[in-house]
């Protein structure tokens, strides 16, 4: 049976549709980030990233992604560790400055969040860092904190952290995209990642129903990565009335777990940081120090307090 047999092009999106036997970029591809997608890597313009006064430098965006990480510094400084402070510099990714060639220098893969870290503890070369997931793991280590040192324990918390690099594609770049972003509908790929996100939201109503947090009971790097994705979502925050139509009220020990992260002051000042969007009083475009908080979030800047 022939492809245009199986696959009548006249059902196609849009109909007629054949997919040629090799596929060649056109600009305008990509719908909402068409402006900035390629199917190239590397720098696009010479462009130094800054470095602000502590060893730590972040440089990131509030999305999910960047917001585990930043979620992650104020929960190891409000457990006193002092040599968390960092400098947080905003990169607008949607205006493309993850393309410079300082970002592309710490991250080649051009993706927030990129740290360094110019005071590693063995005193040596200044450490690049890229993927949240490896940024998160750094940290607890440099730090001796939210991952546990037991074996079983420290296992289990890394199983949840890879499940969520692993499952978020799916949510973000796939039910995300199709259902909020994408130029147009199309019923048969809203479908497929619906029943994906779904029986995600499942699998961690399951775990939570007997754990107090997603590892056990213990708080770890496991809540902080998968909370900004799946706690945003549970709380209908995400990609517009995605709530709504994933019946995300149903999924009650999700719930549970979320609202009890979201009052960690924590997680509360992490989500406030390089964020762009949202209330004012909850956005603090760059973060250099614990006060910033206080005094620079975008409310005091526009009223020029």
């Amino acid at each position: 049976m022939s492809d245009e047999t199986k696959f009548p092009p006249e059902n196609n999106l849009p109909a007629g549709y054949v997919p040629p036997k090799v596929w060649t970029w056109e600009p305008g591809n990509g719908g909402a980030f068409a402006a900035i997608n390629r199917p190239t890597a590397g720098a696009r313009e010479d462009k130094e990233l800054p470095v602000g006064k502590h060893p730590l430098q972040l440089y990131s965006l509030g999305t999910p992604n960047g917001v585990k990480v930043t979620i992650m510094l104020e929960e190891l400084l409000a457990a006193g560790h002092s040599e968390a402070e960092y400098d947080a510099w905003l990169i607008r990714i949607n205006e493309g400055a993850q393309f410079g060639s300082g970002f592309v220098s710490v991250n080649p893969n051009s993706k927030i969040p990129a740290m360094m870290d110019h005071k590693p503890k063995d005193g040596g070369a200044p450490i690049r860092l890229f993927e949240s997931g490896s940024i998160m793991v750094y940290l607890a280590d440099k730090f001796g904190a939210f991952l546990p040192t037991d074996a079983r324990a420290r296992a289990e918390a890394m199983n949840w952290l890879f499940w969520q690099m692993g499952s978020a594609p799916f949510l973000g770049g796939g039910f995300g995209h199709f259902y909020a972003y994408a130029p147009i509908k199309i019923q048969y790929a809203i479908d497929r990642y619906a029943m994906e996100v779904k029986r995600q939201l499942d699998v961690l109503d399951k775990q939570l129903k007997d754990n107090e947090y997603i590892a056990g009971s213990e708080y770890t790097l496991a809540d902080m990565a998968i909370w900004p994705w799946y706690g945003r979502i549970a709380a209908g925050e995400a990609y517009g009335d995605a709530g709504t139509f994933l019946a995300v009220e149903e999924y009650e020990n999700v719930q549970r777990w979320r609202k009890m992260i979201g009052e960690r002051p924590g997680a509360k000042r992490g989500s406030m940081v390089n964020s762009v969007s949202g209330d004012p009083s909850t956005q603090l475009r760059e973060r250099h120090d614990a006060s910033d908080f206080e005094t620079k979030t975008e409310d005091k800047i526009e009223g020029g307090s």
